[in-house]
């Protein structure tokens, strides 16, 4: 395959300074750092994030996503050896039954059992998967959510080698239904404040749901992008929302997604519907160069990593040759990369 494939995994590669992976959030969200791309005039500024405001125009809509993330990351014993597991919890089946990722996973076979803290919430393994994937029976009794909060610690990505001293600081402010194994980072920049002043100007603000799953920690292995496989993860457009989208689209004012799940969301809707429905599905929705968007038309978005699927997914809405560039000029001027580094928002020439 010629290197210069747009499926070829080198095509997205680039050199990353390890100093500059940020391994804690700034002080003040609003104070991280922003650079402006035009995608249409391949220009390239750099502000600080509550600048934001200066981009938006009346009548935009700034879509976000509420998923809040839940502390999934459980330290465990097998109950026979007391072998120590690590669990995620990644996506609720329904009914207490949980994709997990495992640590350690070769000691997990059908029917082992997991006891986490003193035994409130126990584990049992009911179906072997591929990968460190096992699907979990949880036992315990009271509210779940509540039990987590005591047992489970923040799934940071593995690149963040510290806790958080604040679990909230791995939340955006307006995280809201309980269910991802990730944050929609993109989101950490805003404040209540500077959403107030975004409104003021008259910005629309639509909140959709995607809770993130194995995707974000499944790296891609193959040389061929169209081989790597997409977990899928469930989305949510309540009708209040689709309305309002669909409203938008008709008047022909700028939808702008706060992150690249925000952008899955509205995009897997619109692919597979022509327009804005309310729906609760799963989508395993690639986007890599030569896609052709739909929904949106500017998107707010952290620094990703080399060879990921995010970074093919805003090369495909900015152009890979225009965004490994600004990536360079990024390095060059000291960006904080990855969920706790600087933001970037790309649009286009449409106002």
């Amino acid at each position: 395959m010629e290197s210069n494939s747009i499926t070829d995994i080198n095509y997205y590669d680039f050199d990353l300074p390890e100093k500059l992976i940020a391994q804690t959030p700034e002080k003040k969200r609003d104070h991280s750092r922003l650079m402006i791309l035009n995608k249409d005039d391949k220009t390239i500024m750099h502000h600080y994030f509550y600048d934001i405001l200066d981009y938006l125009n009346k009548g935009d809509v700034l879509v976000r996503n509420n998923s809040k993330v839940i502390p999934a990351r459980l330290i465990g014993e097998k109950e026979e050896t007391h072998a120590h597991v690590e669990v995620l919890l990644l996506k609720d089946l329904g009914e207490n039954v949980w994709e997990c990722l495992c640590g350690n996973a070769k000691v997990i076979k059908l029917d082992t059992i997991i006891f986490f803290g003193d035994g409130r919430l126990k584990a049992k393994c009911i179906e072997v998967k591929d990968e460190g994937i096992r699907i979990m029976k949880l036992i315990y009794n009271g509210i779940l959510f509540e039990i987590l909060d005591v047992l489970g610690k923040m799934p940071l990505p593995p690149y963040i080698h510290t806790q958080c001293e604040d679990n909230s600081r791995y939340q955006t402010v307006y995280a809201k239904i309980e269910g991802s194994a990730a944050a929609p980072t993109a989101g950490f920049h805003f404040t209540e404040e500077l959403f107030e002043k975004i409104k003021a100007k008259g910005v629309e603000v639509i909140d959709v749901t995607l809770h993130i799953g194995l995707g974000t920690f499944r790296p891609v292995k193959v040389n061929n992008i169209l081989e790597h496989h997409m977990h899928s993860e469930v989305y949510e457009i309540s009708e209040e929302a689709a309305d309002r989208l669909n409203k938008a689209k008709a008047e022909g004012r700028r939808i702008i997604s706060v992150g690249t799940t925000s952008t899955r969301t509205l995009e897997s809707c619109i692919t597979k519907y022509g327009k804005f429905v309310p729906t609760h599905e799963a989508t395993s929705i690639f986007i890599y160069p030569g896609y052709k968007f739909k929904a949106i038309d500017g998107l707010i978005t952290n620094f990703h990593l080399p060879k990921s699927t995010l970074i093919m997914l805003v090369s495909a809405f900015a152009g890979r040759e225009f965004i490994l560039k600004s990536y360079q000029e990024a390095i060059k001027e000291k960006y904080r990369f990855f969920s706790f580094g600087d933001s970037m928002f790309i649009y286009g020439n449409k106002h």
